[in-house]
C-alpha cells in the first residue's frame, strides 16, 4: 500500500485529514481511481443510491460585482441582461413542481431591484406550492437573510470561490473575505441548509489553497458543497487564463466527501461543460445531488457565467428526462424527498 492509498483509507475511516496530507493527495495522480471508488463507497453508506434533482431558476443576470471569472460581471458590456418578473418566477416554480421537483433553487447576480420586501414575497409564494426553496442571491445583511428565513426558505448557496485571502482580493474588487465568511456563519446561526463550495484551478491558485478549502468547508460544518472546474468566460480579465481541469474538481470532490461524508454534493454543470460525461462521472466519485435548468431557454442562453454551458439548447423537460436517464443508467435512482441534509456523522 502506498502512502497516497493509506491516506485515502484514513480518509475513509476517520473522516479526517491534515492539510498537508491532503495536499499529498491533490499533487499525486497515482491512486486517482482508488479516490473516487473510495469517495462513491463513502457516498453510498451515508447518502445512499438516491440522487436529488433541484430545479434551477435563473431568474436575473444583471450584478453589481465585477468577479474576475464571471461573465455576469457588471463591467462585461456584452451581455444581454434581463430580470424576470415575480409572476415569471413563481410560474417557472409551478413547471418544476409539474415537472417532478421537490426544490427549486432561485439563483441570481447580486441584483439590487430585489429587496426584501419582493424576494420574501417570491419564497413565500413558492413555498405555498409545497416545494423546498434555496436561494443564491449574494451577500446580504443578517436581518435580509433573517427575513428570508422567516418567509420560508430552507437552505442558501453563496460559494467562498477560494479562501486564499489574497487570491480572493485580487478576484473580488470591492468585496470583502471577511464580509464573505460573516454571511455564511449568519446563515448557519439563522438556521438555514448552507451550501459553500470553490473554483478549481483558478490562476495563481495552489493545492495548499484547495486543501485549506476543504477543511474551511469542514469547519464551517456546511450541508452541502458546490464546486466545479474554473472556465475562462470571454470579455473578462481572465479570459485568456488556462482553465480548470476536470480531473483536480473531481479529486477536490472526492476529498470533500471523504471528509463530510453525510452531506449533499451536486455534480455540477460546469463538470458536464467540460466533458460529456463529467455529471456521471462526478456522481460515481461522491456526488449526489443534480440541478437541472428549469429556466426559460431565452433566459438560460443569457445567464452566462462561463461559455458553452452544457444543456443550453434543451428544454426543460428534455433536459430533465435525458438526466434522468443517465442518472438510472449507472443503477442510482431518482429521491421522492426534498433531500435535506441528514446529519449522520458527528452526531
Amino acid at each position: 500500500m502506498t502512502e497516497i492509498t493509506e491516506l485515502i483509507e484514513k480518509a475513509q475511516t476517520t473522516h479526517s485529514l491534515k492539510k498537508d496530507e491532503l495536499v499529498s493527495v491533490l499533487n499525486d495522480n497515482s491512486a486517482n481511481d482508488i479516490l473516487f471508488k473510495t469517495a462513491d463507497i463513502v457516498r453510498k453508506k451515508y447518502v445512499g443510491d438516491e440522487v436529488h434533482l433541484r430545479g434551477l431558476i435563473e431568474f436575473s443576470n444583471i450584478c453589481k460585482c465585477s468577479c474576475f471569472y464571471c461573465g455576469l460581471r457588471k463591467d462585461n458590456p456584452s451581455v444581454q441582461r434581463y430580470r424576470m418578473t415575480a409572476e415569471q418566477i413563481i410560474e417557472l416554480a409551478q413547471n418544476a413542481k409539474d415537472y417532478g421537483y421537490k426544490t427549486v433553487v432561485l439563483q441570481s447576480g447580486e441584483d439590487a431591484f430585489f429587496d426584501t420586501k419582493k424576494l420574501c414575497k417570491i419564497i413565500s409564494s413558492i413555498k405555498s406550492l409545497g416545494l423546498a426553496l434555496t436561494l443564491s442571491a449574494g451577500e446580504k445583511t443578517y436581518e435580509e437573510y433573517k427575513a428570508y428565513k422567516q418567509a420560508g426558505a430552507d437552505r442558501y448557496l453563496l460559494r467562498i470561490e477560494t479562501t486564499d485571502k489574497n487570491l480572493y482580493a485580487k478576484l473580488h474588487p470591492s468585496m470583502s473575505f471577511e464580509n464573505r465568511v460573516r454571511c455564511l456563519k449568519d446563515l448557519k446561526t439563522l438556521g438555514f441548509e448552507v451550501g459553500t463550495g470553490c473554483l478549481v484551478g483558478l490562476p495563481q491558485q495552489s493545492d495548499e489553497s484547495l486543501a485549506n478549502d476543504i477543511l474551511f468547508f469542514k469547519e464551517l460544518d456546511a450541508d452541502m458543497i458546490g464546486l466545479g472546474p474554473f472556465i475562462p468566460c470571454p470579455n473578462t480579465p481572465l479570459e485568456n487564463e488556462k482553465g480548470g481541469t476536470l480531473i483536480k474538481a473531481l479529486k477536490v470532490m472526492a476529498l470533500t466527501r471523504l471528509l463530510l461524508p453525510d452531506i449533499n454534493i451536486p455534480a455540477t454543470t460546469a463538470m458536464e461543460t467540460l466533458q460529456p460525461n463529467g455529471r456521471i462521472l462526478a456522481l460515481q466519485s461522491g456526488a449526489n445531488v443534480v440541478m437541472p435548468d428549469v429556466t426559460e431557454q431565452d433566459c438560460k442562453q443569457k445567464y452566462t457565467i462561463y461559455p458553452g454551458k452544457a444543456g443550453l439548447n434543451n428544454t426543460a423537460l428534455d433536459y430533465k428526462n435525458s438526466i434522468v436517464k443517465n442518472i438510472e443508467s449507472i443503477g442510482r435512482t431518482i429521491s421522492e424527498g426534498y433531500g435535506f441534509h441528514n446529519k449522520i456523522f458527528g452526531k
